[in-house]
């Protein structure tokens, strides 16, 4: 359960203001569908983060503890350092990709759009962390969805009232943490 609750505070926060948000907003205007949108989301994220998770539970096997440890604490720190940098998106390349009905432009789009991403790769650090595939995906999907679903709900006039850099500093803090408690040893089981 500490796995799950630990990777969905993880991404929840790491995902505000991230790139798949924005396209979230983006795909809700375009459809105006939202029920569409948050099952393409669903489906892309739970597959995307399965992938990355099985990486992340397959290094967590191959490479030695300590070694683990301290390249956990590298990535941690570069998400925290990532999580600073504000993410942007080409409108009209995710228009050019939407062709195919809100659910499928949803899936294709967010799991694209999610290779090398900042949550992606907290999923790899987080099962390797971890050990485990099932509560790690579980988690960070549910970090994504509680980003991303009020993103869709509440369409582009919501997004203006966040203010990002202040949610890009408390995901930094939060990685920022993890790479502090994983480099002192503290354990998170």
């Amino acid at each position: 359960m500490h796995a799950l609750l630990v990777s969905a505070g993880v991404v929840a926060l790491s995902e505000i203001g991230d790139k798949t948000q924005l396209l979230a907003l983006l795909l809700a205007s375009r459809f105006q569908r939202p029920v569409p949108i948050i099952l393409g989301m669903l489906v892309a994220t739970t597959l995307n983060h399965a992938l990355a998770a099985a990486l992340g539970a397959w290094v967590a096997s191959a490479i030695p503890p300590e070694l683990l440890r301290w390249a956990l604490v590298l990535c941690f720190a570069a998400m925290a350092v990532w999580a600073l940098i504000p993410d942007t998106l080409d409108e009209r390349s995710v228009a050019d990709r939407a062709a195919g009905g809100a659910f499928a432009a949803t899936a294709v789009c967010f799991f694209l759009a999610e290779f090398g991403d900042k949550t992606q790769l907290a999923t790899v650090a987080l099962a390797a962390k971890f050990d485990t595939v099932v509560p790690v995906v579980a988690g960070t999907t549910l970090g994504m969805m509680l980003a991303d679903v009020p993103a869709v709900l509440l369409g582009h006039a919501a997004s203006h009232r966040i203010d990002a850099r202040r949610v890009r500093w408390a995901a930094a803090a939060v990685a920022a943490a993890l790479a502090v408690v994983t480099a002192t040893g503290v354990a998170l089981r």
